[in-house]
């Protein structure tokens, strides 16, 4: 592991990382979650006039952790969206898809700063927010603490979030094939960066 911040890069996410980003995405959030088609869906939602809101961070060449960012009108707002909650335009909020940092090498502020890039992104896009659905049983619910600390603002919680996916393949870290884990819906304003 290694304490230099200075030797991680960052660059968008292209489909030169697709391998490893699956990979990293299966292993911290568990088999099924992450595949070759939704990796070109996602990152394809997050690129607008040639500027692409999704990142990657890399060590010697190692993939270490990645940020999936939908860019504002690339994504559906659904169930477990509260718009009337969001005190800006829907129309203006990017998505926040995922954020993963390979374990070895948390805390180094990884997650912060792939963010940090990302906002940048959709602001240069036109957003003025960004929403996500963080796991609230993630380890010491780490996952929205650090949502948290970057300005995030807690809007809804919605049991069961990911429920409809653990049954149609996605295999759950914590519940298997019957995932009743929480999500935490939440906002970033972009007038509070990171």
């Amino acid at each position: 592991m290694t304490n230099n911040k200075d030797t991680i890069r960052y660059l968008p996410l292209t489909s030169a990382y697709f391998s490893q980003v699956i990979t990293l995405a299966n292993q911290v959030h568990g088999e099924g979650y992450l595949d070759d088609e939704k990796i070109k869906q996602w990152t394809n939602k997050g690129i607008v006039n040639a500027v692409n809101c999704s990142f990657v961070a890399l060590l010697d060449n190692k993939l270490v952790g990645f940020r999936n960012t939908y860019s504002a009108n690339q994504w559906s707002i659904d169930q477990w969206c509260s718009p009337g909650l969001w005190q800006v335009n829907s129309q203006k909020c990017c998505y926040f898809k995922c954020n993963t940092v390979d374990e070895k090498y948390r805390g180094l502020g990884i997650g912060k700063q792939l963010l940090k890039l990302a906002i940048e992104a959709a602001q240069q896009q036109g957003a003025q927010a960004g929403i996500s659905h963080l796991w609230k049983q993630s380890p010491n619910n780490s996952a929205v603490s650090y949502f948290s600390k970057c300005g995030g603002k807690l809007i809804k919680s919605h049991p069961d979030k990911w429920n409809e996916d653990s049954k149609q393949g996605y295999e759950c870290v914590l519940c298997g094939h019957d995932c009743h884990c929480e999500a935490a819906e939440m906002i970033i304003h972009f007038n509070s960066k990171p």
